[in-house]
């Protein structure tokens, strides 16, 4: 098995690749962004909201159960007009090149449901450096801005959705091979499947006990 590793707060903050990814970066098998246009792309982003307020983050996949950012608070959020989906190929992370696992984004249609992660505005720029770091470390996903319902109030918040064009967007995987990959795939963060059954086991915890996600853990737990 290959080195471990593990996201966290302090190894976004290092300016250093992680091994593993280095090791991906070598081998070609993932092509960094430019620190410095990731930057821009972070800015341009934030132009549009108020520094002077707290920004929503909306997580919908391992963000809501390692955000690896300072949260100040989180929320129960529906979305409206986006969906999750297991729609990249993951050759490193929680799979390899030989068997790759799989990963979520947005895509347009639908409803998801997920956790809006507030951060506080004296601490946008230093954990959104963070959070640009971890989701837009190459051109897997693109950063938009959805309507976060929680119930009482709608706030806007950022969020990243996959980029149809980068070469590892998956557009309709059969639920089968989605299991099956879900279920066997492993990389140095681990197995593939710990990713959806944290991310069921958040969904649970917000009140959602049933949908896509239930139904494809229960079938990747077929291959276990």
């Amino acid at each position: 098995m290959s080195e471990r590793f593990e996201i966290t707060r302090a190894t976004l903050m290092d300016d250093r690749i992680s091994p593993p990814m280095q090791k991906a970066v070598d081998q070609g098998l993932v092509t960094p962004t430019p620190e410095d246009e990731r930057e821009q792309n972070r800015q341009d982003h934030l132009r549009r909201h108020p520094r002077s307020e707290d920004l929503h983050v909306f997580g919908f996949g391992s963000l809501m159960w390692n955000p690896a950012f300072e949260v100040a608070g989180s929320h129960p959020a529906l979305v409206r007009g986006w969906r999750r989906r297991f729609n990249l190929w993951l050759s490193i992370g929680r799979g390899t090149p030989d068997f790759p696992g799989l990963s979520l984004g947005l895509e347009p249609g639908g409803s998801v449901r997920g956790l809006a992660l507030r951060i506080s505005a004296a601490r946008i720029d230093s954990e959104t450096r963070l959070l640009w770091r971890r989701e837009m470390f190459a051109g897997a996903y693109r950063p938009i801005w959805v309507m976060a319902d929680l119930g009482d109030r709608v706030v806007p918040a950022a969020s990243f959705a996959i980029n149809r064009a980068y070469e590892r967007y998956a557009a309709d995987i059969p639920l089968a091979v989605q299991a099956r990959h879900i279920a066997l795939a492993e990389g140095p963060l681990g197995p593939c499947i710990d990713y959806l059954e944290n991310t069921v086991r958040i969904l649970n915890a917000i009140g959602q006990t049933s949908g896509a996600m239930h139904t494809l853990l229960d079938a990747a737990r077929q291959f276990r």
